[in-house]
């Protein structure tokens, strides 16, 4: 029985038991459920957390280390290279007829230089993707694999295990996703060429991510207006969700932690709202209007007006908020206007994600990060108190974007491209590759998209 079906209960309670029952998670200390590196073999430095940002080794152009090639291994990685496309790359990238001159000349200098440049680049793509960061608009999602699965080092193990083929398919993504985009790919007549590209496109984001996006965590598809709460690689539960709205309010996409859950949440509201539109001379001038719609109001010595909106049924964040900081301030949380999670499109929001049945989301996470009972969880919401419950276990959150995925129900399908973000990709794929260098986030301007409204 898969986990959906193991899990498919009636209300938000019964998915926290059912949940709190079949994992042990409780932790008297805080522990580590992100994906963990796998093993290399030369020793490469600790993989930080998503929301650290953590600092890439710059990664310059892959020169030929000295690693010795046999014709034989040589003769592996071309057969590699020419059945690359099945990955959705492009086996000419890798120049497959440099190294077929190069085998022709036999074992030297040259074929160790061919095959260490044809093999590194394509360790490079399938590891990190074959677009590069000024192609991704909005991706702020940091990918360690780099620094877990470095290209020497892959290098080093494939020429000593005579696995070439297995160091390749050892980096690709592990999420049911990528496969089930292959397969299609595989289906697909050369003569879609515009389908084709679409679902190479869509592969690659995959690579964007870390190989193994861990065994616990949350992943919304912005176009797909959905959030689903997965363990094992299968839902267990998906929840709709309202994204940022086209234009500077676009929801950008992310790859960070969820450190605790906030119930009943205060929302400190923005000062391009408080000052820029007015609303904290209106409610200074008027207290009875502040205490009827949830405002505190305070102004400062210096004339600054702090507005924060308390715990409540009025409140722009609703009764529940995952804490996941970021630079971006894109939080998920609840929202007053539920009846917008019965439109079609859902693209409404200034680019946090709004979730239907945020308090049941809450409290599952909440068993499942922090080992709280159900009972407690249900005091605490009922109290209408601020309460952040932390997380005893860090859980990785992924916004991402894909324009051809598999939906909530396991079935292949299109999205719309929102945010017009497939054609700079596509247009990567259409021109020569580019050498990766040290450049692994969008140098783009972070927004602080902090209004809920």
């Amino acid at each position: 029985m898969n986990l959906r079906g193991k899990y498919r209960l009636g209300t938000g309670v019964a998915l926290a038991l059912g949940l709190s029952s079949a994992v042990a998670l409780a932790a008297a200390q805080p522990q580590n459920i992100l994906p963990s590196a796998a093993p290399v073999p030369a020793p490469a430095a600790p993989v930080p957390t998503p929301s650290a940002a953590p600092t890439i080794a710059p990664q310059l152009p892959v020169e030929a280390p000295a690693l010795s090639w046999t014709v034989a291994d040589a003769r592996s990685l071309l057969g590699v290279i020419e059945a690359i496309e099945a990955e959705g790359l492009i086996p000419a990238d890798y120049q497959p007829t440099a190294l077929r001159t190069a085998i022709a000349a036999g074992p030297g200098a040259a074929l160790d230089a061919q095959a260490a440049k044809s093999f590194g680049w394509l360790i490079e793509d399938m590891r990190d993707g074959r677009t590069r960061i000024d192609s991704r608009l909005q991706w702020f999602a940091i990918d360690t694999d780099v620094a877990s699965h470095p290209t020497a080092a892959v290098m080093a193990k494939a020429l000593e295990a005579q696995d070439i083929a297995g160091a390749i398919a050892d980096l690709a993504p592990v999420t049911p996703d990528y496969a089930a985009l292959k397969g299609l790919l595989a289906i697909t007549p050369k003569t879609e060429k515009a389908k084709r590209n679409l679902i190479r496109a869509n592969m690659d984001r995959w690579r964007w991510l870390q190989r193994d996006l861990g065994k616990f965590y949350l992943l919304t598809n912005v176009p797909e207006f959905q959030l689903r709460l997965t363990v094992d690689n299968s839902i267990i539960k998906s929840y709709r969700t309202v994204v940022g709205k086209v234009g500077k309010t676009a929801t950008p996409q992310l790859a960070e932690v969820v450190e605790g859950v906030i119930f009943n949440p205060t929302w400190t509201v923005p000062q391009s709202i408080v000052k820029g539109e007015g609303l904290g001379a209106r409610l200074v001038g008027n207290p009875a209007q502040a205490a009827r719609e949830g405002y505190k109001v305070t102004k400062a010595k210096n004339g600054m007006i702090t507005v924060v909106q308390q715990p409540g049924a009025r409140n722009a964040l609703g009764y529940m908020k995952l804490d996941m900081p970021n630079e971006h301030a894109i939080f998920v949380h609840d929202t007053p206007s539920r009846g917008l999670f019965g439109t079609a499109y859902r693209a409404l929001s200034h680019g946090c994600i709004r979730t239907e049945k945020a308090v049941q989301l809450g409290m599952t996470m909440a068993i499942l990060g922090s080992g709280k009972s159900t009972d407690e969880l249900v005091a605490i919401v009922k109290s209408g108190e601020y309460t952040r419950v932390p997380m005893t276990k860090t859980f990785p959150i992924y916004i991402t974007y894909f324009t051809m995925a598999t939906d909530i129900n396991g079935k292949m399908g299109t999205f719309a491209d929102l945010y017009s973000r497939d054609a700079p990709v596509l247009a990567s794929f259409a021109a020569p590759r580019q050498p990766w260098y040290a450049k692994r986030k969008s140098a783009e301007k972070v927004i602080k998209l902090d209004n809920p409204l």
